[in-house]
């Protein structure tokens, strides 16, 4: 009895042509995506607006901080921006946002900071109040820049 063989090419153009088989008339006949309805994509709420620093935080002239609020997938998301230097030894205010934006509940994220005894990274806070704290500095660990660029946090 003879044995059969299979070459690769032949598996590799059945393993390829499968998919498109399976899901070609699907793809066809799909809504473009310039037709897809807004609110289940991504919606800009409340555009970029500067934050109103506290006193000793300033902005890095090419980066400003700013705050925005996104909708993504019918949840809305709070997103930071820029680069801050600042002199933190302790918790503390960074600044205030716009009265366009109010988180419903305090809301937090994580941000890169100074490296500094293996420390590099701090949590922000903002409160339904419009307050953006600043927590984890302390004297001994000083913190002299931060980078918003990585917060974004669910507020409904």
């Amino acid at each position: 009895m003879t044995q059969r063989t299979t070459s690769r090419r032949s598996l590799l153009a059945a393993a390829l042509a499968a998919p498109t088989v399976a899901v070609g008339a699907p793809l066809l006949t799909a809504t473009p995506a310039a037709a897809v309805d807004p609110v289940d994509g991504c919606q800009t709420v409340v555009d970029w607006t500067p934050i109103t620093l506290a006193a000793g935080v300033q902005n890095d002239p090419l980066s400003p901080a700013e705050a925005r609020v996104i909708r993504l997938a019918g949840t809305e998301f709070l997103q930071l921006r820029g680069l801050v230097t600042c002199s933190f030894i302790a918790d503390g205010p960074l600044g205030t946002l716009d009265p366009s934006i109010r988180p419903p509940k305090l809301t937090r994220g994580v941000c890169p900071r100074n490296n500094s005894q293996g420390v590099n990274s701090l949590r922000i806070e903002a409160n339904t109040a419009g307050t953006v704290n600043v927590l984890g500095p302390q004297s001994t660990n000083k913190v002299t820049w931060i980078q918003l660029d990585s917060f974004s946090s669910v507020m409904r």
